[in-house]
């Protein structure tokens, strides 16, 4: 019977390829398959969540990367293969973020009499 020592629990969605590279170093990965769609979808959302904060503490090409990712795997999951061409519809009716333009307060004119 093997002990288990050095145990860390994650509880976290991880790329298909993971428990093939913790095997490759002589560690044992404890690991069950999503099978319905709500609890996948549920994990994916935590995982957009824990990527984008990874991506705010270091904003590199890679952790921009695992956020498409999660990205690309949400619009699967949820039947939205189409969402490039949204995308392109709301740039196209109300723009881009390339002209950087920071909104910083609203205000009605006031009528002068």
């Amino acid at each position: 019977m093997t002990e288990k020592t050095n145990q860390i629990s994650y509880d976290k969605l991880v790329r298909d390829k993971i428990p093939e590279i913790i095997k490759s170093s002589n560690r044992v990965p404890e690991c069950r398959v999503l099978e319905n769609d709500q609890e996948y979808l549920r994990y994916l959302v935590k995982k957009l969540q824990e990527e984008v904060m990874e991506f705010t503490e270091n904003p590199c090409v890679e952790e921009l990367a695992d956020v498409k990712e999660v990205i690309d795997a949400l619009s699967g999951i949820r039947g939205f293969e189409y969402v490039e061409s949204v995308q392109e519809k709301k740039r196209m009716e109300r723009g881009g973020f390339g002209e950087r333009i920071v909104l910083i307060e609203v205000y009605d004119h006031k009528n002068e009499l």
